[in-house]
């Protein structure tokens, strides 16, 4: 089961849309074009339409499977006291000094330059249950990292 925002579930509809009625009529517009240049056998640009329909087709599937096994969060019921997905939590590198906020979402919503990281991931991992005041010790690629937890909001 795949948690997610209103926000995510409807981004994840839209994109399917845009792959289903523009994406897919240009694949299939594709393949007509390289099928109508005759033997198929010799034909780089049929193998390689084939191939982007097949691609299409299952990113398409795997979209559609995501959003049928998806679990909707309603943001109004997301508490404060406590991280939890869809949290906004701000934390301080107890080491360095830096000051850095993040909102936990799930695995398809993830974003760094939005600052949404996955609650998958390992910071947010050691972050998850952690009240304001708190300090996770966290295992990453590069070592150990300890957060302090600041605030936490919606």
């Amino acid at each position: 089961m795949a948690y997610m925002s209103q926000e995510g579930y409807d981004k994840i509809r839209a994109e399917i849309k845009q792959l289903e009625e523009v994406e897919r009529p240009e694949v299939i517009r594709q393949i007509q074009e390289a099928r109508e240049k005759g033997d198929l056998s010799e034909n780089a640009e049929y193998d390689a339409a084939k191939e982007a329909q097949g691609k299409l087709e299952t990113k398409i599937a795997e979209m559609k499977a995501m959003l049928a096994d998806a679990k909707i969060i309603d943001t109004s019921k997301v508490q404060t006291d406590v991280v939890q997905i869809l949290s906004k939590v701000e934390m301080k590198n107890v080491r360095t000094g830096m000051v850095m906020k993040y909102t936990l979402v799930s695995e398809s919503e993830a974003n760094l330059s939005e600052g949404k990281i996955s609650v998958a991931t390992p910071i947010a991992q050691g972050l998850l249950g952690k009240k304001v005041g708190d300090v996770a010790t966290i295992t990453i690629p590069q070592g150990v990292i300890e957060l302090e937890i600041l605030s936490i909001s919606v």
